[in-house]
């Protein structure tokens, strides 16, 4: 990939919020997140476009089989994120179909991506974005991402951990990780 190929690029940002979310709720808290403990997603695209140095567009999926959830849609939207509420039948997981769908014809263009998951249902989608043509990252929590993306991460997938790498919270999260020791504080402990 030339220098120039890359200024001319877009990094396509997708996220399955539900999947995020179900695992802050109930891996990491073991509750439902309250609304000051979820990701900042304006951080996500922030974080693409800095990390990148190139325009990032925000594709947020989201199961809306009843009511929409207006005020999340326009939070997203004023954001820079562009909602894409999905319905389908009961057995269908419409979020999923839909990133699958969508990482298949990002690989039809000259873009970059990176998905929000930690989910390894798009590992098979994923795989051929990874290589020497374009970029590919993976943004989740590192002890909760699929053990399946670890052939992709050796072939050259990026990994960026939301909390440690994205800085997607204003607060810490209560996550046991190991801990370099140049950054131990054992005043975090006591």
């Amino acid at each position: 990939m030339n220098e120039t190929s890359l200024t001319e690029r877009t990094t396509y940002v997708l996220v399955d919020g539900e999947n995020i979310d179900a695992t802050l709720g109930s891996s990491i808290l073991g509750r439902r997140p309250q609304p000051h403990e979820r990701p900042r997603w304006d951080r996500l695209l922030q974080f693409a476009q800095n990390h990148w140095d190139q325009p990032a567009t925000g594709l947020f999926f989201l199961a809306a089989n009843g009511d929409l959830p207006m005020s999340f849609v326009q939070a997203l939207t004023a954001i820079g994120f562009r909602p894409v509420p999905l319905s389908g039948g009961s057995d269908q997981k419409v979020v999923d179909i839909a990133i699958q769908r969508t990482l298949v014809e990002l690989g039809r263009r000259d873009a970059d991506v990176m998905l929000a998951s930690n989910d390894g249902d798009f590992i098979e989608q994923l795989d051929p974005l990874v290589g020497p043509d374009r970029r590919t990252a993976l943004l989740a929590f590192r002890e909760f991402r699929n053990s399946g993306f670890g052939a992709l991460l050796e072939r050259g997938l990026e990994f960026h951990d939301l909390e440690y790498d994205v800085h997607a919270f204003n607060e810490t999260l209560p996550r046991i990780r190991i801990i370099p020791i140049d950054e131990f504080d054992p005043l975090d402990f006591l």
